[in-house]
Protein backbone atom coordinates (compact mmCIF):
# COMPACT_ATOMS: atom_id res chain seq x y z
CA UNK A 1 0.00 0.00 0.00
CA UNK A 2 2.78 2.55 0.64
CA UNK A 3 4.08 1.84 -2.87
CA UNK A 4 0.60 2.25 -4.37
CA UNK A 5 0.03 5.55 -2.53
CA UNK A 6 3.24 7.04 -3.93
CA UNK A 7 2.42 5.87 -7.44
CA UNK A 8 -1.08 7.38 -7.13
CA UNK A 9 0.50 10.64 -5.98
CA UNK A 10 2.76 10.60 -9.05
CA UNK A 11 -0.33 10.63 -11.31
CA UNK A 12 -0.86 14.34 -10.57
CA UNK A 13 2.44 15.53 -12.10
CA UNK A 14 2.01 12.95 -14.85
CA UNK A 15 -1.35 14.49 -15.82
CA UNK A 16 0.17 17.99 -15.74
CA UNK A 17 2.90 16.73 -18.06
CA UNK A 18 0.25 15.16 -20.31
CA UNK A 19 -1.73 18.39 -20.52
CA UNK A 20 1.24 20.48 -21.66
CA UNK A 21 2.47 17.62 -23.86
CA UNK A 22 -0.87 17.40 -25.68
CA UNK A 23 -0.90 21.17 -26.18
CA UNK A 24 2.53 21.04 -27.85
CA UNK A 25 1.76 17.91 -29.86
CA UNK A 26 -1.43 19.44 -31.21
CA UNK A 27 0.84 22.06 -32.80
CA UNK A 28 3.08 19.36 -34.26
CA UNK A 29 5.83 19.78 -31.63
CA UNK A 30 6.51 16.21 -30.55
CA UNK A 31 10.27 16.02 -30.01
CA UNK A 32 10.35 18.02 -26.80
CA UNK A 33 8.10 15.55 -24.97
CA UNK A 34 10.12 12.67 -26.39
CA UNK A 35 13.40 14.08 -25.09
CA UNK A 36 11.85 14.67 -21.67
CA UNK A 37 10.37 11.17 -21.55
CA UNK A 38 13.66 9.53 -22.46
CA UNK A 39 15.54 11.67 -19.95
CA UNK A 40 12.99 10.93 -17.22
CA UNK A 41 13.29 7.21 -17.85
CA UNK A 42 17.06 7.38 -17.55
CA UNK A 43 16.70 9.39 -14.35
CA UNK A 44 14.16 6.87 -13.06
CA UNK A 45 16.59 4.04 -13.71
CA UNK A 46 19.40 5.88 -11.91
CA UNK A 47 17.19 6.72 -8.93
CA UNK A 48 15.98 3.12 -8.74
CA UNK A 49 19.62 1.98 -8.71
CA UNK A 50 20.26 4.39 -5.84
CA UNK A 51 17.12 4.07 -3.71
CA UNK A 52 16.23 0.40 -4.18
CA UNK A 53 19.71 -0.96 -3.47
CA UNK A 54 21.24 1.89 -1.44
CA UNK A 55 23.94 2.80 -3.98
CA UNK A 56 25.85 6.08 -4.43
CA UNK A 57 25.27 7.05 -0.80
CA UNK A 58 21.46 6.86 -0.98
CA UNK A 59 19.40 5.01 1.66
CA UNK A 60 18.40 1.44 0.83
CA UNK A 61 14.60 1.59 0.55
CA UNK A 62 13.74 -1.56 -1.39
CA UNK A 63 10.53 -1.52 -3.41
CA UNK A 64 9.46 1.84 -1.95
CA UNK A 65 12.58 3.36 -3.47
CA UNK A 66 11.25 2.55 -6.94
CA UNK A 67 8.04 4.45 -6.17
CA UNK A 68 10.00 7.49 -4.98
CA UNK A 69 12.10 7.32 -8.16
CA UNK A 70 8.93 7.35 -10.27
CA UNK A 71 7.43 10.26 -8.31
CA UNK A 72 10.58 12.39 -8.58
CA UNK A 73 10.96 11.66 -12.30
CA UNK A 74 7.33 12.56 -13.03
CA UNK A 75 7.51 15.81 -11.04
CA UNK A 76 10.58 16.84 -13.03
CA UNK A 77 8.85 15.91 -16.30
CA UNK A 78 5.87 18.11 -15.41
CA UNK A 79 8.04 21.07 -14.42
CA UNK A 80 10.20 20.96 -17.54
CA UNK A 81 7.31 20.42 -19.98
CA UNK A 82 5.33 23.25 -18.39
CA UNK A 83 8.39 25.51 -18.53
CA UNK A 84 8.85 24.82 -22.24
CA UNK A 85 5.22 25.50 -23.16
CA UNK A 86 4.95 28.61 -20.97
CA UNK A 87 8.32 30.13 -21.92
CA UNK A 88 9.17 29.10 -25.50
CA UNK A 89 9.12 32.12 -27.84
CA UNK A 90 7.72 30.09 -30.76
CA UNK A 91 4.62 29.28 -28.69
CA UNK A 92 3.85 32.87 -27.66
CA UNK A 93 1.01 33.40 -30.19
CA UNK A 94 -0.60 30.13 -29.13
CA UNK A 95 -0.25 30.97 -25.44
CA UNK A 96 -1.91 34.33 -26.04
CA UNK A 97 -4.74 32.68 -27.96
CA UNK A 98 -5.19 30.10 -25.22
CA UNK A 99 -5.11 32.75 -22.49
CA UNK A 100 -7.79 34.78 -24.25
CA UNK A 101 -10.05 31.76 -24.13
CA UNK A 102 -9.54 30.99 -20.44
CA UNK A 103 -12.69 30.71 -18.39
CA UNK A 104 -15.74 28.51 -18.18
CA UNK A 105 -17.21 28.81 -21.65
CA UNK A 106 -20.19 26.45 -21.78
CA UNK A 107 -20.19 25.43 -25.47
CA UNK A 108 -16.42 24.89 -25.46
CA UNK A 109 -16.57 22.78 -22.31
CA UNK A 110 -19.41 20.70 -23.74
CA UNK A 111 -17.46 20.09 -26.93
CA UNK A 112 -14.31 19.12 -25.04
CA UNK A 113 -16.25 16.75 -22.79
CA UNK A 114 -18.10 15.38 -25.81
CA UNK A 115 -14.77 14.48 -27.41
CA UNK A 116 -12.75 13.56 -24.34
CA UNK A 117 -15.26 11.47 -22.39
CA UNK A 118 -15.77 8.77 -25.07
CA UNK A 119 -12.01 8.55 -25.55
CA UNK A 120 -11.56 8.01 -21.83
CA UNK A 121 -14.33 5.41 -21.79
CA UNK A 122 -12.77 3.60 -24.75
CA UNK A 123 -9.38 3.51 -23.03
CA UNK A 124 -11.03 2.27 -19.83
CA UNK A 125 -12.73 -0.58 -21.72
CA UNK A 126 -9.46 -1.56 -23.43
CA UNK A 127 -7.15 -1.32 -20.44
CA UNK A 128 -9.77 -2.90 -18.20
CA UNK A 129 -10.01 -5.89 -20.52
CA UNK A 130 -6.24 -6.41 -20.49
CA UNK A 131 -6.12 -6.00 -16.71
CA UNK A 132 -8.91 -8.51 -16.22
CA UNK A 133 -7.18 -10.95 -18.56
CA UNK A 134 -4.13 -10.73 -16.27
CA UNK A 135 -6.39 -11.52 -13.30
CA UNK A 136 -7.76 -14.58 -15.10
CA UNK A 137 -4.26 -15.75 -15.95
CA UNK A 138 -3.33 -15.23 -12.30
CA UNK A 139 -5.97 -17.86 -11.44
CA UNK A 140 -3.82 -20.34 -13.39
CA UNK A 141 -0.79 -19.84 -11.14
CA UNK A 142 2.46 -17.93 -10.91
CA UNK A 143 4.13 -19.63 -13.88
CA UNK A 144 1.36 -18.63 -16.27
CA UNK A 145 1.23 -15.12 -14.86
CA UNK A 146 4.98 -14.66 -15.19
CA UNK A 147 4.86 -15.89 -18.80
CA UNK A 148 1.97 -13.53 -19.51
CA UNK A 149 3.84 -10.56 -18.04
CA UNK A 150 6.85 -11.28 -20.24
CA UNK A 151 4.78 -11.55 -23.41
CA UNK A 152 2.60 -8.51 -22.67
CA UNK A 153 5.65 -6.42 -21.76
CA UNK A 154 7.32 -7.24 -25.08
CA UNK A 155 4.09 -6.55 -26.98
CA UNK A 156 3.64 -3.26 -25.08
CA UNK A 157 7.13 -2.10 -26.04
CA UNK A 158 6.50 -2.49 -29.77
CA UNK A 159 2.99 -1.07 -29.32
CA UNK A 160 4.57 2.24 -28.30
CA UNK A 161 5.78 2.81 -31.87
CA UNK A 162 2.29 2.18 -33.23
CA UNK A 163 0.89 4.49 -30.55
CA UNK A 164 3.25 7.23 -31.73
CA UNK A 165 2.12 6.81 -35.33
CA UNK A 166 -1.48 6.91 -34.08
CA UNK A 167 -0.82 10.24 -32.34
CA UNK A 168 0.70 11.57 -35.57
CA UNK A 169 -2.40 10.36 -37.43
CA UNK A 170 -4.65 12.25 -35.02
CA UNK A 171 -2.67 15.45 -35.54
CA UNK A 172 -2.36 15.22 -39.31
CA UNK A 173 -5.91 14.02 -39.95
CA UNK A 174 -7.23 16.73 -37.63
CA UNK A 175 -5.15 19.44 -39.29
CA UNK A 176 -6.23 18.40 -42.79
CA UNK A 177 -9.85 18.25 -41.70
CA UNK A 178 -9.57 21.69 -40.16
CA UNK A 179 -8.26 22.99 -43.50
CA UNK A 180 -11.23 21.45 -45.27
CA UNK A 181 -8.96 18.97 -47.11
CA UNK A 182 -10.91 15.72 -46.86
CA UNK A 183 -8.62 13.93 -49.32
CA UNK A 184 -5.53 15.01 -47.36
CA UNK A 185 -7.10 13.74 -44.13
CA UNK A 186 -7.91 10.42 -45.78
CA UNK A 187 -4.39 10.12 -47.18
CA UNK A 188 -2.83 10.89 -43.79
CA UNK A 189 -4.92 8.19 -42.13
CA UNK A 190 -4.14 5.49 -44.67
CA UNK A 191 -0.45 6.42 -44.67
CA UNK A 192 -0.43 5.87 -40.91
CA UNK A 193 -2.13 2.52 -41.46
CA UNK A 194 0.53 1.50 -43.99
CA UNK A 195 3.44 2.55 -41.77
CA UNK A 196 2.00 0.69 -38.82
CA UNK A 197 1.31 -2.48 -40.80
CA UNK A 198 4.89 -2.57 -42.11
CA UNK A 199 6.47 -1.89 -38.73
CA UNK A 200 4.31 -4.33 -36.78
CA UNK A 201 4.79 -7.02 -39.41
CA UNK A 202 8.55 -6.64 -38.95
CA UNK A 203 8.12 -6.87 -35.17
CA UNK A 204 5.96 -9.97 -35.61
CA UNK A 205 8.71 -11.63 -37.65
CA UNK A 206 11.30 -10.77 -34.99
CA UNK A 207 9.10 -12.24 -32.25
CA UNK A 208 8.62 -15.46 -34.20
CA UNK A 209 12.36 -15.85 -34.80
CA UNK A 210 13.49 -14.77 -31.30
CA UNK A 211 10.67 -16.20 -29.18
CA UNK A 212 12.95 -18.78 -27.52
CA UNK A 213 15.56 -16.17 -26.53
CA UNK A 214 13.57 -13.09 -25.49
CA UNK A 215 12.11 -14.62 -22.27
CA UNK A 216 15.63 -15.15 -20.86
CA UNK A 217 15.98 -11.37 -20.52
CA UNK A 218 13.24 -11.60 -17.88
CA UNK A 219 13.43 -15.03 -16.27
CA UNK A 220 15.54 -18.20 -16.23
CA UNK A 221 12.82 -20.56 -15.01
CA UNK A 222 12.43 -23.25 -17.71
CA UNK A 223 8.65 -23.53 -17.32
CA UNK A 224 8.15 -19.76 -17.52
CA UNK A 225 10.45 -19.44 -20.53
CA UNK A 226 8.69 -22.27 -22.40
CA UNK A 227 5.22 -20.84 -21.82
CA UNK A 228 6.33 -17.29 -22.62
CA UNK A 229 7.82 -18.49 -25.91
CA UNK A 230 4.45 -19.98 -26.85
CA UNK A 231 2.62 -16.77 -25.93
CA UNK A 232 5.09 -14.76 -28.01
CA UNK A 233 3.93 -16.71 -31.07
CA UNK A 234 0.41 -15.45 -30.45
CA UNK A 235 1.86 -12.01 -29.69
CA UNK A 236 3.34 -11.98 -33.19
CA UNK A 237 -0.17 -11.91 -34.67
CA UNK A 238 -1.28 -9.76 -31.76
CA UNK A 239 1.21 -7.11 -32.93
CA UNK A 240 -0.47 -6.43 -36.24
CA UNK A 241 -4.01 -6.27 -34.90
CA UNK A 242 -2.98 -4.16 -31.92
CA UNK A 243 -1.08 -1.70 -34.09
CA UNK A 244 -3.88 -1.32 -36.61
CA UNK A 245 -6.53 -0.80 -33.96
CA UNK A 246 -4.63 1.97 -32.19
CA UNK A 247 -3.93 3.74 -35.49
CA UNK A 248 -7.60 3.41 -36.38
CA UNK A 249 -8.48 5.07 -33.10
CA UNK A 250 -5.99 7.86 -33.78
CA UNK A 251 -7.22 8.52 -37.29
CA UNK A 252 -10.86 8.54 -36.21
CA UNK A 253 -10.08 10.94 -33.37
CA UNK A 254 -8.68 13.30 -35.98
CA UNK A 255 -12.12 13.16 -37.59
CA UNK A 256 -13.72 13.76 -34.17
CA UNK A 257 -15.33 10.32 -34.44
CA UNK A 258 -15.07 9.03 -30.86
CA UNK A 259 -18.42 7.59 -29.78
CA UNK A 260 -18.68 4.63 -32.14
CA UNK A 261 -15.09 3.47 -31.38
CA UNK A 262 -16.00 3.40 -27.67
CA UNK A 263 -18.98 1.16 -28.42
CA UNK A 264 -16.79 -1.06 -30.60
CA UNK A 265 -14.29 -1.41 -27.74
CA UNK A 266 -17.01 -2.35 -25.27
CA UNK A 267 -18.47 -5.05 -27.49
CA UNK A 268 -15.20 -6.44 -28.86
CA UNK A 269 -13.35 -6.68 -25.55
CA UNK A 270 -16.08 -7.34 -23.00
CA UNK A 271 -18.64 -9.20 -25.11
CA UNK A 272 -16.19 -11.20 -27.26
CA UNK A 273 -12.54 -11.24 -26.12
CA UNK A 274 -12.94 -11.87 -22.39
CA UNK A 275 -15.81 -14.42 -22.60
CA UNK A 276 -14.01 -16.27 -25.41
CA UNK A 277 -10.74 -16.21 -23.46
CA UNK A 278 -12.46 -17.56 -20.36
CA UNK A 279 -14.15 -20.33 -22.36
CA UNK A 280 -10.95 -21.37 -24.11
CA UNK A 281 -8.75 -20.96 -21.07
CA UNK A 282 -10.87 -22.68 -18.43
CA UNK A 283 -13.61 -24.66 -20.12
CA UNK A 284 -11.37 -26.11 -22.84
CA UNK A 285 -8.34 -26.15 -20.51
CA UNK A 286 -6.13 -24.16 -22.90
CA UNK A 287 -4.87 -21.99 -20.04
CA UNK A 288 -3.09 -18.73 -20.79
CA UNK A 289 -2.96 -19.59 -24.49
CA UNK A 290 -6.76 -19.62 -24.64
CA UNK A 291 -7.01 -16.25 -22.88
CA UNK A 292 -4.49 -14.77 -25.31
CA UNK A 293 -6.43 -16.14 -28.27
CA UNK A 294 -9.46 -14.34 -26.86
CA UNK A 295 -7.51 -11.07 -26.68
CA UNK A 296 -6.19 -11.57 -30.20
CA UNK A 297 -9.74 -12.13 -31.46
CA UNK A 298 -10.98 -8.96 -29.77
CA UNK A 299 -8.11 -6.85 -31.10
CA UNK A 300 -8.58 -8.19 -34.63
CA UNK A 301 -12.29 -7.44 -34.48
CA UNK A 302 -11.63 -3.88 -33.28
CA UNK A 303 -8.95 -3.32 -35.95
CA UNK A 304 -11.24 -4.51 -38.75
CA UNK A 305 -14.25 -2.50 -37.63
CA UNK A 306 -12.25 0.70 -37.14
CA UNK A 307 -10.63 0.36 -40.55
CA UNK A 308 -14.07 -0.02 -42.11
CA UNK A 309 -15.28 2.96 -40.09
CA UNK A 310 -12.39 5.15 -41.24
CA UNK A 311 -12.88 4.15 -44.87
CA UNK A 312 -16.53 5.17 -44.66
CA UNK A 313 -16.17 8.28 -42.53
CA UNK A 314 -13.12 9.74 -44.27
CA UNK A 315 -14.92 9.62 -47.62
CA UNK A 316 -17.46 12.19 -46.39
CA UNK A 317 -16.56 15.79 -47.43
CA UNK A 318 -15.73 18.18 -44.60
CA UNK A 319 -18.65 20.57 -43.93
CA UNK A 320 -17.75 24.09 -45.07
CA UNK A 321 -18.69 25.48 -41.68
CA UNK A 322 -16.00 23.37 -40.01
CA UNK A 323 -13.13 24.22 -42.34
CA UNK A 324 -10.72 26.95 -41.20
CA UNK A 325 -8.47 28.46 -43.91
Amino acid sequence: MPWVRLIFLSFLPLMIFQGFKQFAEGLGLTRQAMYLSVGANLLNALLCYMFVFGNLGAPQMGMIGAAWATLISRVLMAILMATYVLRAARLRPHREAAASGLGLHGPTLRRLLGLGSPIGVQMMFEMGAFSFSAIMIGWLGTTSLAAHQIAINVASATYMAASGIAAAATIRVGNMRGLGDAEGARQAGFTAYGLTFLFMSLMALILILARDFIPYFYNNDAAVVAQAATLLLIAALFQISDGLQVVGLGALRGLEDVKIPSLVALLAYWAVALPLGYFLGFKLNMGAIGIWIGLLTGLTLVAGLLLWRFRQHSAVPVPAAMAVH
